[in-house]
């Protein structure tokens, strides 16, 4: 997959649920993200207010399992359709 970062190293990651076709959020992967994610399948986003890795649900339990990941024609965004364990927002 050849994506297309951002100045910053970074590319956004719309995360839509892949029975139910519902976005449930927006998140930035840089290509440590994105190899973790492949590789695990499970959802790996880069925080850019803490400057680090997180993997989704690894405090919460509510992981993101990666059914498929798609890239706009641009390749400058992704689609990551997913299973969830349970809501995607802290809140619910």
């Amino acid at each position: 997959m050849n994506v297309r970062y951002d100045e910053r190293g970074l590319v956004p990651a719309v995360v839509q649920d892949a029975i139910t076709s519902q976005v449930l959020m927006v998140a930035w992967m840089n290509a440590d993200a994105l190899r973790l994610t492949l590789e695990t399948r499970e959802a790996h986003f880069w925080s850019r207010s803490r400057q680090e890795l997180w993997r989704k649900g690894a405090t919460s339990g509510n992981v993101l399992h990666v059914v498929d990941v798609w890239i706009d024609c641009d390749e400058d965004t992704l689609l990551l359709q997913v299973s969830p364990d349970g809501p995607a927002c802290h809140t619910g």
